[in-house]
């Protein structure tokens, strides 16, 4: 009952050991794929310096464009080192669309973009591609969402606006919302969300739609509803329409580059030669660095309450070896008589908790495995979260038979020098 007990503890301890360690190379697995692999670590964001609006500088208007982002900038950040591809964009604003086949769409961004560049943000077609006439434009998934007919965007809003506290009402319009609608090959018209002049603007042919990001639910994408135009058709809308255009600058202007780097060692040397051309730059390794320093916390935590339990185990087994120790005064006295010393008494005692350690190590990577599968199977059912799996790899397993072995031999040396030092002739004639 006594080794049995001393193997249970021990067990329960390697099992916590192991059980720890498993989560957290699942965690890190789950960061690294789902998080910061949706971070783009090897992008540098680049954006005007002082900029109040697209393209507006505050302050005096001599120099005022030195801050604009700007065709030259562009040129001259290509011929930077370690840049492997440069992506400008500008932001014409959100637009509500009409398709021609008389489906209204609330409202999604439009960008203007080199879409042949679309790829290079890790953007795939789901159908068509990038055309490049005048007029020609791709949505992403988001945008394909959300598509209903006059009839109904007009009494869901009103019954929204009557009534806003309606479960059933906002599970119908969620229900449209999440909707896709094919869309590739329609025709569709913008209409300024500007209320004090609202006007069409010319037919827009859609050519390509792209497919959910990678690592992201299509459940979410949905809000993230935008729509790719050239900057030639960006222009042509412009005149359309009779946007505002507030730059003063002669040259292109834009919102933001997308810069793809070759290695990210060169990320903040990069980001020092763009800040002297008076624009900002900024990058995810921060936030990598954040997520990583939280994961290395709850490690460290899940390791700690396994390591905690491995001493009460040996706190047990102390107990119970110093009740065998005990028990078994009158056959270490025997032994002394019949000639063995102390450092061979010590040694068998030792190699007894060493032995208790390993079959309870043993018997902990059972119990690991067993309750890694249940919170496999709880992960599931719950948090619905299939990147994160938990799983024992081998070389979690030696770390757990090592602590388990090690807690063993050194809960055993105090039974073992008791045992040692254990009068022969008393324990005798006690017995």
């Amino acid at each position: 009952m006594v080794t049995a007990l001393c193997m249970t503890g021990i067990s329960i301890g390697c099992a916590a050991i192991i059980v720890a360690i498993s989560i957290g190379n699942g965690a890190q697995n789950y960061l690294e794929t789902e998080i910061i692999g949706g971070m783009k670590l090897d992008e540098i964001t680049v954006t005007p310096q002082g900029s109040s609006g697209q393209g507006e500088v505050s302050g005096p208007a001599p120099g005022a464009d030195r801050g604009l982002l700007t065709d030259d900038k562009v040129q001259v950040i290509q011929g930077f080192d370690h840049v492997k591809s440069v992506i400008a964009t500008k932001q014409l604003g959100y637009f509500r669309a009409i398709s021609s086949d008389n489906l209204i769409n609330d409202g999604f961004n439009v960008v203007a973009v080199d879409l042949s560049k679309l790829k290079e943000q890790g953007n795939r077609f789901k159908e068509g591609g990038a055309l490049e006439q005048i007029g020609a434009m791709v949505l992403n998934y988001g945008a394909t969402t959300g598509w209903k007919d006059a009839e109904t965007s007009e009494r869901l809003m009103n019954m929204i606006n009557t009534d806003p506290n309606n479960p059933k009402l906002w599970e119908e319009y969620q229900m449209y919302e999440s909707t896709v609608s094919e869309m590739h090959g329609k025709n569709i018209q913008l209409e300024s969300m500007d209320a004090d002049k609202k006007q069409l603007s010319p037919q827009l042919y859609v050519g390509g739609v792209l497919d959910v990001p990678t690592g992201r639910d299509a459940q979410f994408a949905f809000y993230d509803r935008k729509a790719y135009i050239s900057f030639d058709t960006a222009e042509w809308l412009t005149n359309s329409l009779n946007l505002q255009n507030r730059t003063t600058s002669k040259q292109r202007v834009y919102d933001s580059l997308t810069i793809k780097v070759d290695d990210l060692q060169s990320i903040k040397p990069l980001e020092d030669l763009i800040s002297k051309l008076a624009l900002n730059a900024s990058d995810n390794l921060a936030m990598r660095d954040q997520v990583a320093s939280q994961l290395d916390t709850f490690k460290a935590i899940a390791l700690g309450i396994g390591v905690f339990i491995l001493l009460l185990a040996s706190i047990s087994i102390i107990v119970a070896m110093t009740m065998s120790t005990h028990q078994r005064r009158r056959q270490i006295g025997i032994m002394k008589v019949l000639g063995a010393n102390m450092p061979q008494i010590r040694n068998m005692f030792i190699v007894e908790a060493s032995l208790l350690g390993l079959l309870g190590g043993l018997l902990g990577i059972v119990f690991a495995f067993l309750i890694i599968k249940g919170l496999n199977s709880f992960i599931m059912a719950s948090a619905g979260m299939s990147g994160l799996q938990i799983a024992v790899t081998l070389e979690t397993l030696p770390i757990g038979i090592a602590f388990a072995v090690m807690t063993g031999i050194f809960s055993g040396i105090y039974p073992a020098i008791s045992a040692a030092r254990t009068n022969a002739l008393l324990a005798i004639k006690r017995d």
